[in-house]
């Protein structure tokens, strides 16, 4: 790959990728253009792994490629560290390439410096990242392929750059990730970061994972081979099956939440089917229901109802016929894409325009929220904003059918806030699924909760903050609150 310093890999190797990924000639002739300029000002610059730095430019770009992103973000890829580590400015990349590659390339140098240096450069950065995914979020795809492959030779750095890149992306990279639907990258985040963070940990559960591959492998091997005929014999339209491994971290969550009883975790390795459309979809869960006898209560639709993030697919649990149990997900080619690359996969169709996806939204929405904060306050509440912005979500439907993203462990009183201000504020009783319930109770995915409002109602109750997850929902009662208690000092007052 590399001889005295020169990255030796020529365009070849890239070009072939592109046509795979069915890159036009101009999207080609483009990206060699972008090439050629990385190469060139990159040149005799060497990482910490002893290999040219080109070779990371590229990197970059190979899983930009993968993600099929479009040309020009692809191109703002392989030129992401020139301007911050050679003599080419952006004002020059400007003048070869247009405004849009070269702003790219200026948010992505800006988000180069997220970086514990001290409380105050810490707050200014986040801000500057929460704003630069609001405002282009082209911006968070180019940062994460390139993250990513830092995470790859991460073992190269001093361990305390190490543990702080680590606790980085674990707290803030991999949850943007599941935000952004961007499966895979969750996935990897979290792996590469357990890894750094808890080796112990990270050790005991990959070897749990091996245990169980080598127990039930044969049998996934089996029942995959199985699947395929009987499939091929009904006529069903099969683009692919194929097992999936839970990803550590994940398993490790999981394990804790069960008492670290492996048995009752039931989706450590799936098989994937993809088929053409939704109507084979249901097609392969009735024949696999023939084939298997699917457990109780482990049907999932994600497809009539996805989940916050947008994933769709259909799960069911199986008992094989030599008594295994395995998770199928069944799910459509564009939702697969979707599972693992999120919006960056819907982005393919929506090219040259701002997505107004609730993917996006919920950054926008936390601008809003960091930007309310003043400085001192910021990495305080940082812990908050991450519980409500970043933890998994749920879906709440009102009683006209329209559904309310919220962070898990909301209640009736968040979910009233949701709605609008004065109907939390006027909140006197709820119900969950046509039952009176408690105005702190938790709502779980597909609850629909109805907010029974007093009229006469003049504030909310401050003892609701000892209960609401969401910022938005305890900025509005600590306001509502402040305005009652002047309210009331000010009339005492005039008496």
């Amino acid at each position: 790959m590399a001889t005295g310093g020169r990255f030796t890999t020529d365009f070849s190797i890239f070009e072939s990728k592109l046509v795979e990924k069915n890159y036009s000639k101009d999207d080609i002739k483009l990206l060699k253009e972008a090439y050629d300029i990385a190469f060139e000002a990159h040149t005799d610059q060497v990482r910490k792994t002893g290999e040219p730095y080109f070779n990371h430019a590229f990197a970059t770009a190979m899983k930009l490629t993968d993600m099929q992103l479009a040309a020009e973000v692809i191109a703002a890829g392989i030129l992401h560290d020139v301007p911050e580590d050679t003599d080419v400015s952006v004002e020059d990349l400007r003048t070869l390439f247009g405004d849009d590659i070269a702003n790219m390339v200026q948010s992505v140098t800006k988000l180069g410096h997220v970086r514990y240096r001290g409380l105050e450069r810490y707050v200014e950065n986040l801000r500057k990242m929460f704003i630069a995914m609001a405002s282009d979020v082209r911006v968070i795809f180019i940062k994460f392929a390139d993250r990513m492959h830092n995470m790859e030779t991460l073992y190269v750095l001093p361990e305390e750059k190490r543990m702080r890149i680590a606790k980085e992306v674990m707290e803030i990279y991999a949850p943007i990730a599941n935000r952004l639907g961007m499966g895979e990258y969750r996935g990897l985040f979290e792996d590469y970061s357990f890894k750094y963070l808890e080796p112990k940990e990270y050790n005991w559960t990959k070897h749990l994972l091996e245990q169980r591959i080598k127990k039930f492998g044969p049998s996934m091997n089996l029942a995959m081979k199985n699947v395929g005929e009987i499939l091929k014999d009904n006529k069903v339209g099969v683009i692919d099956i194929h097992g999936r491994i839970k990803y550590c971290y994940s398993l490790y969550r999981k394990l804790k939440k069960y008492k670290n009883d492996i048995s009752k975790i039931y989706d450590i390795i799936a098989l994937r089917v993809i088929v053409d459309d939704v109507a084979d979809c249901y097609a392969v869960l009735g024949i696999l229901h023939g084939m298997y006898t699917p457990l109780s209560g482990r049907i999932k639709d994600y497809i009539a109802q996805p989940k916050p993030n947008g994933y769709q697919s259909l799960h069911t649990t199986v008992f094989t016929k030599n008594g295994s149990i395995l998770e199928f997900q069944i799910r459509t080619s564009e939702m697969h894409q979707e599972a693992e690359y999120g919006i960056a996969a819907h982005w393919r169709y929506k090219e040259g325009r701002r997505i107004r996806d609730k993917q996006v939204k919920w950054m926008e929405e936390l601008t809003l929220v960091q930007q309310e904060l003043k400085e001192s306050e910021f990495l305080n509440r940082l812990d908050e904003m991450k519980l409500d912005m970043f933890s998994d979500r749920i879906f709440v439907f009102s009683p006209n059918g329209d559904v309310f993203d919220l962070p898990s462990g909301s209640t009736p009183i968040d979910f009233a806030y949701a709605v609008h201000t004065d109907i939390g504020n006027k909140a006197a009783s709820a119900k969950i699924n046509h039952h009176i319930a408690n105005l702190d109770s938790e709502l779980k995915s597909g609850d629909m909760c109805e907010v029974i409002i007093d009229k006469n109602r003049k504030s909310p109750n401050a003892d609701w903050l000892k209960f609401v997850k969401t910022h938005h929902a305890r900025s509005k009662i600590k306001e509502a609150v402040k305005k009652r208690k002047s309210f009331l000092l000010g009339s005492l007052m005039n008496r």
